[in-house]
């Protein structure tokens, strides 16, 4: 049985139905970068999960200020690791010298309003420092798998892009239009797909060989997806041919696996 771990985003994470799969382990709502920065000094999480948040979502945004992924990682010994960049969408956050990913779920949480992140300066994503600090940070994981029992897994990029056509409930495809990435900061679909294809390019050249699964044929967005219209919640379709493509590189599907029916929190 494969053991995948998805370092990504719901793109990938949809595919697997069930919550609590003990053969996944998932890392979202988090950024290279960020991935391998120091903790974020003098953060505390609150006990119970703050705000409109799941368990899942609450995790998340505690993992990436506390940096406790990699170990995540290693210990989980994965058979695969998959990457998507989806979530490298958010801008960046400088605490102090350490970075954290401005995503919805921490904004949600308070967090950002706590001493610990309340002065922090903001990188925005689509910017010459959000690049540079990007690309160290895709250096840094290209070294961390070679260094590590990682290097022993299956790599695989999930290519990502957001879609720039909707099917609506009549099966009609119309163009997605007043995209945001956060609530007031609306976003341009075709800035942030080159921005994506650079970091896969990019990516692809200084990691240990990577399997491709690009699913780009069924890049359609679904009105009726049960996490709500947006550019990365796609047809049943895409989740489909990801799946024969997993399939073809050992990955599994699950006997409850259903790309269509989702029911962990997106992410």
């Amino acid at each position: 049985m494969a053991r995948v771990a998805i370092i990504g985003s719901c793109i990938t994470r949809d595919l697997w139905p069930v919550e609590g799969d003990h053969d996944l382990v998932y890392v979202s709502r988090t950024s290279l970068p960020s991935l391998f920065s120091r903790p974020v000094e003098g953060f505390r999480p609150v006990r119970d999960k703050p705000g409109g948040l799941t368990r899942h979502q609450h995790n998340a945004v505690v993992g990436d200020l506390l940096k406790t992924a990699l170990v995540r990682l290693i210990a989980f010994e994965p058979t695969h690791i998959v990457f998507d960049f989806i979530d490298e969408r958010f801008d960046l956050l400088d605490a102090g010298g350490a970075l954290a990913l401005e995503s919805w779920e921490l904004l949600e949480s308070g967090y950002r309003d706590r001493p610990a992140l309340k002065r922090a300066r903001t990188i925005p994503r689509l910017s010459p420092a959000g690049d540079l600090l990007w690309r160290r940070g895709a250096e840094e994981m290209a070294a961390f798998i070679r260094a590590t029992p990682l290097r022993n897994a299956c790599l695989v990029m999930h290519v990502s892009r957001w879609a720039t056509q909707k099917r609506d409930a009549a099966g009609r495809l119309r163009p997605i239009t007043d995209v945001e990435v956060l609530a007031g900061r609306p976003a341009d679909i075709g800035e942030h797909n080159a921005l994506l294809a650079a970091y896969e390019g990019w990516f692809l050249d200084i990691m240990p060989p990577m399997l491709r699964v690009d699913a780009g044929a069924f890049r359609v967005a679904d009105a009726d997806h049960r996490w709500g219209l947006s550019p990365f919640h796609f047809v049943p379709e895409y989740y489909e041919e990801v799946w024969r493509q997993f399939e073809t590189i050992g990955i599994e599907r699950t006997a409850s696996g259903s790309p269509a029916a989702p029911s962990v929190p997106a992410a």
